[in-house]
C-alpha cells in the first residue's frame, strides 16, 4: 500500500456555550479545525484531525497546521501508511519539531491500518480488556463562581462526575470559584482546578493555601516545570501536569522528581497516536494515571481519543474528553457516544468514523 494523495480540509467548529474562556483572559468562540484525508492506492482513505486551542495556548495554531502539512506532504507521498514508525521518522526529517502538524497525518494512517486489516484502532493500540467505556470529564469555562457552579450542576445532571474548573485568575476569585463548586459536588465526584499555566508561583501558593481543606486536584498552576514543582512541594493536593509534559523525557523527569500524580496526554502535543501510545505505555509502566485527550476537535479527534483511552487499562485513565459534545457541527458519521459519564468506542475497523463530505466541503488544498 502506498500513499497517493493528501487532501486537507478546513472546518469551523462553533461552541455550544458560545465561548470558552481560560486563564489570562484568553477565549475562543469558534475553533478552526483541520481534517486530513490520506488516500492510498488500495482504494481506501484514512481520516485524521487536529484542532489547536487558538494560537495562544500551546505553541500551535490552526493556519500553521495547514502550512506545515503542505511542507511535509511530499515526504509522505509514496510511503506505506501502515509502516507508522518509518512514516513518523520521514515527517520528522522533513520538518523539525511542530508535532501538532504531524498529528492528523499519523492519525489518518492509523485509520488506514485499521481499515486494511479490518481491525479497530483500539485493538491495534493494545486492545480493550472490557467494554466499560472510560470516565469523561467536563471542562468548565472560566466565569463567576456562581455561573461556573450552575454549569457544573447542569453537566452533573447529564451524567458527568469529573469536572475541570478553569481558574488561573486573581487568587481570591479562584479560591471562591473552587469553594463554590466543591460545595455542590457529592461523594465520588472529582474536581480539578486547572490554571492552564495562569498563576505565578506566589499566586499559586496563595490559592493552594486557600483550598487546603478541600478535596480537589491542582492542575498545571504555572508556566514552567520548575515553578510547578515549587507549588507541588508546598501542598498535599494531588497534582496534575499538562502543558509542560510534552515528551517522553519530560514525563520521565516528572516521575523521577515526583512532580505529579497524573498527567494529561494530548494526542497532537506528541505528534499523533504513534507517539501518544508510547507515552501512554510508559505511564502505565510507571503507575501514572492519565487524562487522554487533545487540544480540541470534533468527531474524528473524539474517535481517536476514544480508541486510545479504551485501549488503556481503566485504572490508568483518570479521565478523557468528548470534544464533539462541546461543538455545534458534526463532521463525521459514527462518532463515539457517551453513556453514564463514560466514553464508548466503536468496534468498527479503523477509527470507525466517516466524514460528512457535505460539511467538509471542498478541500483547502490537495497534494499528490
Amino acid at each position: 500500500m502506498r500513499i497517493t494523495e493528501i487532501a486537507v480540509y478546513q472546518v469551523d467548529l462553533p461552541l455550544k456555550e458560545g465561548r470558552y474562556a481560560w486563564s489570562g483572559g484568553k477565549s475562543v468562540s469558534v475553533f478552526d479545525a483541520t481534517v486530513v484525508g490520506v488516500v492510498a492506492d488500495a482504494g481506501l482513505t484514512g481520516w485524521g484531525e487536529v484542532c489547536p486551542l487558538g494560537p495562544v495556548y500551546l505553541p500551535a495554531y490552526a493556519a500553521g497546521v495547514r502550512a506545515g502539512i503542505a511542507e511535509i506532504a511530499p515526504a509522505v507521498l509514496g510511503r506505506d501508511p501502515t509502516q507508522l514508525v518509518p512514516l513518523n521518522q520521514a515527517m520528522d526529517r522533513a520538518l523539525k519539531g511542530h508535532p501538532y502538524v504531524k498529528s492528523a497525518i499519523d492519525m489518518a494512517c492509523w485509520d488506514l491500518l485499521g481499515k486494511v486489516s479490518g481491525t479497530p484502532v483500539s485493538t491495534l493500540l493494545g486492545g480493550c480488556a472490557d467494554d466499560l467505556g472510560r470516565r469523561l470529564y467536563r471542562a468548565i469555562s472560566q466565569d463567576t463562581a456562581d455561573a461556573m457552579a450552575r454549569r457544573v450542576s447542569e453537566y452533573r445532571a447529564a451524567g458527568y462526575r469529573r469536572f475541570q474548573l478553569k481558574v488561573g485568575g486573581e487568587p481570591a476569585e479562584d479560591v471562591e470559584r473552587i469553594h463554590t463548586v466543591r460545595a455542590l459536588l457529592e461523594p465520588g465526584d472529582v474536581l480539578v482546578a486547572d490554571a492552564n499555566t495562569g498563576w505565578l508561583t506566589d499566586a499559586a501558593l496563595r490559592v493552594v493555601r486557600g483550598i487546603r481543606d478541600l478535596d480537589v486536584y491542582v492542575e498545571q498552576p504555572c508556566a514552567t516545570y520548575e515553578e510547578c514543582l515549587t507549588v507541588r512541594r508546598a501542598t498535599d493536593h494531588p497534582f496534575v501536569l499538562d502543558e509542560t509534559m510534552d515528551s517522553i523525557a519530560q514525563v520521565a523527569r516528572g516521575w523521577h522528581d515526583r512532580a505529579m500524580d497524573a498527567i494529561n496526554v494530548k494526542i497532537s502535543k506528541f505528534g499523533g497516536l504513534t507517539r501518544a501510545r508510547e507515552v501512554r505505555d510508559l505511564c502505565v509502566q510507571l503507575g501514572v494515571p492519565m487524562t487522554i485527550e487533545d487540544s480540541w476537535g470534533g468527531d474524528i479527534i473524539t474517535a481517536a481519543i476514544a480508541h486510545l483511552a479504551n485501549s488503556t487499562p481503566d485504572e490508568f485513565v483518570f479521565s478523557c474528553t468528548d470534544f464533539n459534545d462541546y461543538v455545534t457541527v458534526s463532521t463525521a458519521e459514527g462518532a463515539p457516544g457517551r453513556d453514564a459519564g463514560r466514553l464508548q468506542v466503536a468496534a468498527r475497523p479503523g477509527l470507525g468514523v466517516e466524514p460528512r463530505m457535505d460539511v467538509l466541503g471542498e478541500p483547502a488544498f490537495v497534494v499528490g
